[in-house]
């Protein structure tokens, strides 16, 4: 589903305690935003953290203002303590990106107003459909793009690529945000995001895919973590798989430790039938790993 909203609601084409050193509108993000104010920086990008998708999205939309030397202020975007509209009171705003995010209720058309700045939000999911129909009145500098069956870095990707070609290079086709070495991987990145945040599943090794990305959630502060782009630009999927495969490996190891010891476990006093048990005390987390493997022996021995 997708849908994309300039000015009024039009018709909608459906397409599939906090320490302040870790606060995220800390003193170091609103003094960065007071800079870029003196500095009259044009260019706002504004991403959802922690987000994988969100951290991906504000890496493009940094390669494009790159590309184009473009001034642009790079913050990211936390429910947990989100910045107001009045943190961005200052001169020379011209344009906003909301990346894998569109704010809170009425933050977008707020910042537009109050501002006078062009705001460009990108989303996929579909809890923010209700918070675009409840908006009566959406003025012409905002445009919301939801796209319920394509995830928003891909979109963010497409939008910055297409903008690219037309800004710097438009007699040619292969103008791209990405060195030809970097390209194939990084796009391979994308679907493999793209598969994990529809939850489609489609893609070989999803699973080993998404557990090697949680070691990056910690990293993904482009504020605490000054080289989050020198990073993601050398990201691999092949290596989040192979780390997700390691991990799951190590911690089916560590079950079938325990699944030597199994016993049988009379239900009911033996009234409701027998399974398969284990005393797995002091390791809760291998919690998924044993029920699996209890189930599958217990239904191989006959019992519940």
């Amino acid at each position: 589903m997708a849908s994309r909203l300039a000015g009024k609601w039009r018709a909608v084409s459906v397409q599939s305690p906090v320490s302040r050193l870790r606060s995220f509108r800390s003193d170091a993000a609103l003094g960065a935003i007071a800079r870029a104010g003196e500095e009259r920086v044009p260019n706002l990008v504004l991403y959802n953290y922690p987000s994988f998708s969100g951290a991906f999205s504000s890496l493009l939309a940094h390669l494009f203002h790159s590309r184009l030397n473009l001034p642009c202020l790079i913050l990211p975007f936390s429910s947990v303590e989100p910045f107001r509209v009045e943190d961005f009171y200052v001169e020379g705003l011209e344009r906003c990106y909301l990346l894998d995010l569109l704010g809170p209720r009425g933050f977008a058309v707020k910042l537009s107003q109050r501002s006078m700045c062009e705001v460009i939000g990108f989303d996929h999911r579909k809890s923010v459909l209700g918070q675009l129909k409840s908006s009566e009145d959406i003025p012409q500098r905002v445009t919301f793009n939801v796209n319920l069956g394509k995830c928003s870095s891909i979109a963010v990707y497409e939008y910055f690529s297409s903008k690219l070609a037309d800004m710097k290079f438009p007699d040619v086709e292969d103008a791209s945000l990405f060195n030809l070495e970097d390209q194939d991987r990084i796009q391979t990145v994308l679907r493999y995001i793209d598969d994990a945040d529809l939850r489609t599943w489609s893609l070989p090794d999803i699973r080993a895919f998404r557990i090697g990305m949680r070691e990056w959630h910690s990293k993904l502060n482009c504020i605490t973590n000054p080289f989050l782009y020198e990073q993601l630009l050398e990201i691999s999927s092949a290596d989040l798989v192979s780390k997700g495969n390691l991990f799951i490996s190590s911690r089916q190891i560590a079950a079938n430790k325990l699944l030597d010891k199994v016993f049988k476990v009379r239900l009911g006093g033996g009234f409701y039938g027998e399974c398969l048990g284990v005393r797995a005390d002091g390791n809760p987390d291998l919690s998924d790993e044993i029920g699996k493997q209890l189930s599958i022996r217990s239904a191989a021995a006959g019992l519940r």
